[in-house]
């Protein structure tokens, strides 16, 4: 998994563009179609993942991105088209690219149609993730399918190994890098858990806030990018009780005076710069506590989020009550919009990873 839970697997990708774009070997005219290039695929997906199953829906954008594909490129060189107009010179590449355009366009509709499916939130911030993720390793990935449908064409099979070889050293490249990741992720939820371990919040706070205010922030449209600049800051935005002589009850400072909130804000952020992570974070942090007209939005979110958690863990104040004392701060305290946003993710059972808030009162 990548960033922002995109599966990529350039080996796979790139081996299965080629092949339902392949229309000679080694100067020979290829006779296979659309069902056995899906077939194929099929076979060598699930027998690279023995041991570790893939995701159905992975499985699913695998099989019908390379089947579109298949189904725009096998029939017009089967018919003979490609050898009237425009023929096996320059322009057959250009044929193959827009294939290519079409079947990443198609792909980053489906996938994110599966990302909506799966976290929900809006469409089009998702669609537009999937389009910016092109200009990355799928470029690469499509270039190389294009580039090996050609050589294997002019040289036969031979011209597989060639290309694989560089293909799987960027695999590993990208294990190392998403391992090197799940490391730092790791490291600011230990980090996040400090404040629990010393007792300044409940255990689990800064990982329901976290959840929640991701879900909020993909609610509003946030980016990927976005979105792990705001976790990580919802992580972290009870740092700055550390500081503290004598801990706030129960670790919530939503009931604390703006002075007060604003002074562990501070202090929280100077604590977040000194570790390393991006000066992003760091702002959302320090700025949680600023009237919200001047805030950023991921400032916004968490700390609409964070006073939703501290009311929701008072006596007597449940998901409704604490809703409907947000939208009672939204003149001053609470952008509206977020507060409607946090909202609508509640009606829908809390978001994607975020607990159910009635349970952890029972």
């Amino acid at each position: 998994a990548g960033p922002g839970d995109r599966q990529t697997a350039p080996v796979g990708a790139a081996g299965a563009l080629s092949y339902a774009l392949l229309g000679e070997i080694g100067g020979q005219p290829t006779a296979h179609g659309a069902p056995q290039v899906v077939a194929v695929v099929l076979a060598a997906t699930l027998a690279g993942a023995i041991g570790r199953p893939p995701a159905r829906d992975h499985l699913a954008r695998r099989l019908l991105t390379t089947a579109f594909a298949a189904v725009c490129f096998q029939p017009l060189h089967h018919s003979g088209a490609l050898d009237r107009w425009p023929g096996h010179g320059p322009a057959y590449a250009f044929v193959l690219l827009l294939v290519l355009a079409l079947t990443t366009l198609f792909d980053a509709v489906l996938a994110a149609a599966l990302t909506l499916l799966r976290t929900g939130g809006p469409y089009g911030p998702a669609l537009r993730d999937e389009l910016r993720a092109l200009a990355g390793i799928g470029t690469a990935i499509c270039a190389t399918g294009i580039v090996m449908a050609l050589a294997v064409g002019v040289a036969g099979l031979w011209a597989l190994p060639v290309f694989c070889l560089p293909l799987l050293l960027t695999q590993l490249s990208f294990h190392r890098y998403t391992a090197v990741r799940a490391t730092y992720h790791q490291t600011i939820a230990s980090l996040a858990r400090s404040t629990e371990i010393a007792g300044h919040t409940p255990a689990g706070h800064a990982r329901r806030v976290a959840a929640l205010s991701r879900a909020t922030g993909r609610e509003l449209g946030l980016s990927e990018a976005g979105l792990t600049v705001l976790e990580y800051a919802a992580l972290m935005h009870d740092i700055g009780q550390l500081s503290l002589l004598d801990p706030v009850p129960a670790g919530a400072t939503e009931p604390l005076p703006p002075e007060q909130r604003r002074r562990i804000a501070l202090l929280g952020g100077a604590v977040v710069r000194r570790t390393g992570v991006p000066s992003d974070v760091a702002v959302v942090v320090e700025r949680q506590a600023d009237p919200y007209r001047e805030q950023p939005l991921a400032a916004r979110i968490v700390r609409t989020v964070n006073a939703y958690e501290d009311l929701v863990g008072e006596r007597g104040c449940g998901p409704l009550c604490a809703l409907e004392r947000l939208r009672l701060d939204t003149a001053r305290e609470h952008d509206p919009q977020v507060v409607a946003a946090l909202a609508g993710v509640l009606a829908r059972g809390g978001g994607p990873g975020v607990p159910d808030q009635r349970q952890d009162q029972r």
